[in-house]
């Protein structure tokens, strides 16, 4: 019988995924994309690496999900991301129909809850996983680059 992980487990897979965008120099935002507890995506920030405002965490992993996928939907998928979507992402997740959406860190300013309220009506959100451990890695980050 396969183990079921936690949503803390998966939140820190995309915690790896953030710390790998540190170190290549981009924003810290990791993300991971679960179906039936098996990771079938993993991403993290691209935009300064592939000169492309799109390249964002969520955007790479719900690519890489839907070609794993076969399909343009991510039914009975949860996206684990460690800062709250942007709107370009919320709205490629509304479009993904992504069951679940777990993310750390809020994003009060560009996040998707400030700008647009809320994702597709079917869509689960969670926030606050690991909060502080997915807001510490963005401080650094910042204050590394004053």
């Amino acid at each position: 019988m396969a183990e079921l992980f936690s949503d803390e487990y998966f939140m820190r897979i995309a915690l790896n995924e953030a710390a790998n965008a540190y170190d290549r120099d981009e924003i810290p935002v990791g993300a991971v994309i679960v179906s039936n507890n098996k990771i079938i995506a993993k991403a993290h920030n691209l935009t300064e690496t592939l000169i492309d405002v799109t390249a964002h965490a969520e955007m790479q992993a719900i690519t890489s999900a839907a070609n794993y996928l076969g399909g343009k939907y991510l039914q009975n998928c949860t996206l684990y991301v460690t800062l709250e979507p942007c709107v370009m992402c919320g709205g490629a997740l509304y479009w993904s129909q992504i069951s679940r959406v777990v993310y750390g860190a809020s994003d009060p300013k560009r996040g998707f809850k400030a700008k647009i309220g809320e994702l597709h009506p079917k869509t689960e959100v969670v926030s606050g996983l690991l909060e502080d451990e997915c807001g510490e890695i963005m401080k650094s980050f910042f204050q590394k680059k004053r």
